[in-house]
């Protein structure tokens, strides 16, 4: 893994997926090999595997500081194209600083994470007087996940940072997406009790994950996609969760 620490220009980005985004890194730990986030910055790193490299935007904080007064209110959130809790925030903090000044500047936030560190930063979450916590959770089967997502989090980490997150008293969301081969009845028993609604996705973007997919002989067809969703929502809605399916 190569880190660079760089000087970004402007932190606070108006957002498709709420009203801003802070994306304190550039590339991701985690390096998830269907990840769309790869599309839009290899422009920035030419040649380069996804997952082998982050940029750390050291000066983010600051930037958001500046930043913010002038912003209209909104939802932030944290992050769109990195994971805001991935291994080296352990060490940089800059969702943690980021938060702190979004806290200070009362603007409500949104997070999305694979990363039980995210439990860290609970004192400071439960501050806030609009906080969503959303855990993304694509495979109970941890074959799958070493297959294209080795670097991440197991499904047994991730559905107890959600207990963590939900028993802190915290609004928790999963998203499941994007859905990969599962045991829907597994998931949906799990994710239940800890989560105020849910999201489910499908596998986008095929070139980058098809081959891997084949190779391995693995069934991302769309018949076996929309079997697995249609358990999944039957279960989830029988538990009482709300289910937003993004397809």
């Amino acid at each position: 893994m190569q880190i660079r620490e760089v000087q970004a220009k402007t932190i606070l980005s108006k957002s498709g997926i709420a009203d801003y985004c802070i994306n304190p890194y550039m590339g991701c730990g985690f390096g998830c090999v269907y990840c769309y986030a790869q599309l839009i910055i290899r422009k920035f790193h030419p040649g380069e595997a996804w997952g082998s490299y982050v940029d750390v935007k050291i000066n983010a904080p600051q930037l958001l500081e500046k930043e913010i007064v002038h912003a209209k209110h909104g939802v932030v959130m944290l992050s769109s194209v990195t994971d805001p809790y991935h291994p080296v925030e352990k060490k940089y903090e800059l969702t943690r600083r980021c938060l702190e000044i979004l806290l200070k500047h009362g603007f409500p936030i949104t997070i999305l994470t694979r990363s039980p560190l995210v439990t860290r930063d609970i004192d400071l979450l439960q501050k806030f007087s609009e906080c969503n916590v959303g855990v993304s959770i694509t495979t109970n089967d941890d074959k799958i996940k070493k297959i294209f997502e080795p670097l991440t989090p197991n499904f047994k980490i991730r559905v107890d940072t959600l207990k963590q997150m939900h028993d802190a008293g915290l609004r928790t969301y999963a998203f499941i997406g994007p859905m990969l081969p599962m045991n829907p009845g597994v998931v949906a028993e799990s994710v239940a009790p800890y989560v105020d609604y849910v999201f489910i996705d499908k596998l986008n973007y095929p070139q980058l994950w098809k081959k891997v997919a084949q190779e391995n002989s693995i069934d991302v067809s769309k018949e076996s996609f929309e079997r697995t969703r249609d358990e999944m929502l039957e279960m989830l809605k029988e538990k009482g969760v709300k289910v937003n399916a993004l397809f």
